[in-house]
């Protein structure tokens, strides 16, 4: 549907001005939650294959003419900007492997009503990339550390250099993100005595450690009994790898980025806050947050996920092909109007030791960006 009109000017000729949009209510599903938040992944490809993540022999990849182009991402991302989305973050697969990532940055960036843009990443390009994709609109940085052990850190991930990942987070330091988080799936029996290092590492820089439980992504056949840490552990680990200092919950929306995080200070012996020690949790399995859930999922083939923990999608690569905004946005709202209440990531006492991972969708991480 076109936007335009032609006028005659008065000199006879004719000028084309862009009619005026409608005026659309906010993105608002049928929990009354306001939808402000775009996760985009920008690619379905990855350089590493880490192991809470992808299965050892990889996934299928959708053909290049099924992946959106920088123009069809810059017009979704407008929709939705339409629609008061005001935060994105974009991801992959491992979004510093799409060879134009700069370029649709500074595409997306510049949308009206785009206020924030965040990038996830493993790390692996930074080093080369840090200073261009700050210049082109990112703003924030979340780095995906999962050990500081060069020899654990290549086996989670199947091959990834640590020395290598380090090297691009100097370089995003350098670079003037406003702020770079460090991102750690918490494994027992691999990185659970690694909690408070990691946190000393992010700490000494500068950087917001955050802790992620593992979740039961691709019917959880990647899940490995027994390795589950639970939010409540997580947090036991960093009070004792502090020497048993009391850890403090943060208020809701402390940091900036509106994802699903929750945040706690390590309270100094003093009784001090200690600003300089906070870490976060995602806690999907045993702390929901699927209360105050505020964001949707663009995956790089165009298809919209409201929730990361069911399968249904709406395809909007189609939509948009076929012409017409309106026609976007009327499918991107009656989508969110039919979001889920919430996931049903859980944990089942069984057999083997302590649970198993129960509740989640048949798509593996890696094809929806987290």
């Amino acid at each position: 549907m076109s936007t335009a009109r032609d006028i005659s000017s008065l000199a006879g000729g004719s000028v084309t001005v862009a009619a005026p949009r409608r005026t659309l209510s906010p993105l608002v599903d049928r929990q009354r939650r306001t939808i402000e938040y775009l996760r985009v992944s920008v690619t379905d490809r990855c350089n590493y294959r880490c192991t809470y993540c992808m299965p050892e022999s990889g996934l299928g990849h959708l053909e290049r003419e099924d992946v959106l182009s920088v123009d069809e991402l810059a017009r979704l991302v407008a929709c939705f900007a339409r629609l008061g989305v005001r935060r994105l973050r974009l991801t992959g697969g491992e979004p510093t492997v799409r060879g134009d990532l700069p370029a649709l940055v500074s595409r997306l960036r510049a949308v009206p009503g785009i206020e924030d843009l965040a990038l996830s990443t493993n790390g692996h390009r930074l080093g080369e990339l840090a200073l261009a994709l700050r210049a082109a609109g990112v703003d924030r940085l979340n780095v995906s550390v999962d050990s500081l052990s060069p020899e654990r850190f290549s086996r989670i991930t199947r091959g990834g250099s640590l020395s290598r990942v380090r090297a691009g987070i100097d370089a995003a330091r350098a670079a003037g993100f406003a702020s770079i988080k460090i991102n750690a799936v918490a494994v027992r029996g691999f990185n659970d005595d690694e909690l408070g290092p990691l946190c000393a590492f992010a700490w000494e820089r500068g950087l917001l450690p955050r802790f992620i439980e593992q979740m039961p992504m691709a019917d959880g056949a990647l899940y490995v009994p027994g390795t589950f840490m639970s939010a409540r552990e997580i947090r036991e680990a960093v009070s004792t790898a502090t020497g048993g200092a009391r850890i403090v919950p943060l208020p809701p929306a402390h940091e900036v980025g509106a994802g699903p995080a929750r945040y706690f200070r390590v309270e100094e012996a003093s009784g001090a806050e200690g600003a300089a020690r906070r870490f976060g949790i995602i806690s999907a399995v045993t702390e929901h947050f699927c209360d105050t859930c505020n964001r949707v999922r663009l995956a790089a083939n165009g298809a919209l996920h409201t929730c990361l923990g069911h399968d249904d999608a709406t395809d909007l690569r189609a939509v948009l092909r076929a012409g017409g905004d309106d026609a976007v946005i009327d499918t991107i709202r009656a989508a969110v109007e039919g979001k889920r209440d919430g996931h049903e990531f859980g944990l089942v006492p069984g057999l083997v030791p302590l649970v198993r991972l129960a509740g989640g969708p048949k798509k593996a991480m890696v094809q929806i960006g987290g």
